[in-house]
């Protein structure tokens, strides 16, 4: 006789379903303003994604790094608050967001992304998931082009 009882695998899925949170940056040059921007995402959901910018990308929009996408990809595993980390997609950065459909997805109060624009752009994808603005962590000390600023006048 079977038993109506679900699967120990079926019962396990639905426990480990997580509430996906997804954050975006070039993360260049680590530093306290990153971590708050990590702690505050993670306030969303019990998963955090961080997605990092990819070389090319940078080097389209004039932006230089210190480290490169493979260095800052390694770095960011190493934090703990944060549970997955990607590179960019090279063609369409909504690709690694439809991939993973996270509940939330967390901007930093300097990223020049209009959120309106955003949700009409996933909503095309019949994606809709609830699009956040994080406040800034001391911006006038914690911002990496002020740190690389000061740096650089060492180098």
């Amino acid at each position: 006789m079977k038993s109506k009882r679900p699967s120990a695998k079926r019962e396990r899925r639905k426990i480990i379903k997580k509430n996906n949170v997804m954050c975006f940056g070039t993360f260049d040059l680590l530093h306290p303003g990153h971590l708050s921007y990590f702690q505050q995402a993670k306030k969303y959901g019990d998963y955090l994604l961080v997605v990092v910018a990819r070389d090319a990308t940078k080097k389209k929009f004039g932006k230089k790094t210190w480290f490169n996408e493979e260095e800052r990809f390694h770095l960011l595993k190493k934090v703990a608050l944060v549970d997955e980390v990607l590179l960019g997609d090279l063609e369409d950065y909504l690709k690694v967001i439809l991939q993973k459909k996270p509940q939330t997805l967390c901007l930093g109060y300097d990223q020049t992304v209009n959120q309106k624009q955003l949700k009409l752009k996933l909503a095309q994808h019949n994606f809709y998931p609830k699009i956040v603005r994080l406040q800034a962590y001391q911006p006038k000390k914690n911002k990496s082009s002020l740190l690389k600023k000061k740096l650089s006048q060492f180098f």
